[in-house]
C-alpha cells in the first residue's frame, strides 16, 4: 500500500495513564476508527484499538503494541465512506489548481480550512477563498482543478 492509498487520520500524542493509551492528536471527527476492535495504520503498520476513552474531547485509545510517538495514524483509503454529490475530502482539495472564470491561474489550494460560518480554501498564494457556491463555480478532482468566479482575489 502507497501513501496515495492512505488518508491521515490522527498522530499518536502523548501518553495517557500507565496502561499504554495515548491522546489522539489531530484526530478525523469520525469516532468509528477509534472504536475497540478497529483496526488501522499506525507507522504503515496495521494495529488493533484496545480500548477508547475521552480527554478534554480528544479520543485516547490503547492499541495492541507501542507505538512511536509522532507516528502518522492512517486508514485505506478504500475503507472511508462515498462522499455525497459536490462533496469533497479534505485531502482531495489538496493540489488542484484554481482558476479564475477567464482562465487566470491563483495558484494550487494547500489547505481546507474549516470555519463556524463557511470552510475556505488556503491557497500557496496565501489568497483564502470562501468554499461557498457564490465563489466555487466547479470543482473537478480528476482534471486537478476548481474554477472560481471572478470578484474573489485582487488582480495582480
Amino acid at each position: 500500500m502507497t501513501d496515495q492509498d492512505r488518508v491521515l487520520i490522527g498522530r499518536v500524542g502523548k501518553p495517557h495513564g500507565l496502561d499504554g493509551s495515548f491522546v489522539v492528536e489531530g484526530a478525523s471527527a469520525d469516532p468509528r476508527w477509534f472504536k475497540p476492535g478497529s483496526r488501522i495504520l499506525i507507522g504503515g503498520v496495521e494495529v488493533e484499538v484496545l480500548t477508547r476513552r475521552h480527554a478534554r474531547a480528544r479520543p485516547v485509545i490503547k492499541i495492541d503494541r507501542t507505538v512511536e510517538r509522532g507516528a502518522a495514524i492512517e486508514v485505506p483509503r478504500a475503507a472511508l465512506p462515498p462522499t455525497g454529490e459536490d462533496e469533497f475530502y479534505d485531502f482531495e482539495l489538496i493540489g488542484l489548481e484554481v482558476f479564475e472564470e477567464g482562465g487566470r491561474s491563483l495558484g494550487p489550494v494547500k489547505a481546507v480550512e474549516h470555519g463556524i460560518a463557511n470552510d475556505a480554501l488556503a491557497l500557496e498564494s496565501g489568497l483564502l477563498l470562501p468554499l461557498v457556491g457564490a465563489c466555487v463555480i466547479t470543482i473537478d478532482v480528476a482534471a486537478g482543478r476548481i474554477l472560481v468566479a471572478a470578484g474573489f482575489s485582487n488582480p495582480d
